[in-house]
């Protein structure tokens, strides 16, 4: 059942879809489904950017693009995208007053063994049959979960492949700090808003977006962004492209490539180290001695 915030005023929508460069709402169809994810992974960027300025500034207020409106009228305006519970809650947003049956999935990329979950996705359901779409990963084509046969999405610079084990189903992507891939696990292909919400929030006060810039989107037949301060691009080589980026180099690729406006993107603040997460042996190891020296 899907919830009445979770309808996009209809204005809004028409805004959206001419962005887009769809002249009308697809039908909530497999094919349907495939033109509009194609689009949003040319169109839509992941990034951290509004995440990046309204930690520095300390606003106490709800994380940027928590609610779809507020992720979409930032998008027209900015060209900004978001992380991942922000730019999939929009992403469910969408497909769901498209008549699409979407719902909100939640995972775990796994960067170490015992992480809990935190990685917002899209489910949707055509035909009996459910597929990922993912604002984050951008594979372009939706992929399907299949209990019995491992999928994939085909592609030198965005191919994912997706196998279930041991009652999960387990996405393998390549992002731009990772290019040797990662996995992604799905936990639930069903939570609610509030989850997102809760979980969105959960991220303040630690998340490896609170502190470097990051940003990803599908130019051409590669994925470029920026990530550790560098540019970078998997290409259709299936190759990797490195470039040290300078501050007005970072503001270049943002506008120039990703298409974000540049009076949002030199309100950002400089990088700053991101700290180990608090789950991890090493901040409760940092903990323990500050407690013992205190």
């Amino acid at each position: 059942m899907v919830c009445e915030t979770d309808q996009l005023p209809i204005d809004l929508l028409e805004r959206v879809l001419l962005r887009l460069g769809l002249s009308a709402g697809p039908e909530p169809t497999l094919d349907g489904l495939q033109t509009l994810y194609a689009a949003w992974c040319r169109q839509v960027p992941f990034d951290n950017v509004r995440k990046l300025i309204h930690l520095h500034k300390h606003d106490p207020g709800p994380l940027p693009g928590d609610d779809a409106v507020d992720f979409f009228e930032a998008w027209l305006t900015h060209g900004t995208g978001g992380t991942c519970w922000a730019g999939n809650g929009a992403l469910h947003a969408l497909l769901v007053t498209l008549g699409f049956r979407a719902y909100r999935g939640m995972g775990t990329m796994l960067v170490a063994p015992h992480v809990p979950p935190n990685h917002g996705t899209v489910v949707v359901a055509c035909d009996d049959t459910s597929y990922v779409v993912d604002a984050s990963i951008l594979h372009d084509e939706p992929l399907r979960l299949d209990a019995d046969t491992a999928t994939a999405v085909v592609h030198p610079a965005w191919g994912v492949q997706c196998a279930r084990r041991a009652g999960f189903w387990y996405i393998r992507w390549h992002p731009l700090h990772m290019p040797d891939g990662l996995d992604c696990r799905i936990e639930h292909t069903y939570v609610t808003r509030e989850t997102f919400q809760d979980r969105h929030e959960q991220t303040r006060p630690w998340s490896p977006f609170n502190y470097e810039l990051y940003a990803r989107v599908i130019r051409g037949e590669s994925v470029v962004g920026v990530s550790g301060g560098q540019r970078v691009e998997l290409n259709s080589a299936a190759g990797v492209v490195y470039k040290r980026l300078a501050a007005h180099d970072r503001i270049q690729v943002l506008v120039d490539e990703l298409g974000m406006q540049e009076d949002m993107v030199r309100r950002l603040p400089r990088d700053t180290p991101t700290p180990p997460p608090p789950w991890s042996q090493t901040a409760r190891q940092a903990a323990a001695d500050k407690r013992s020296q205190g």
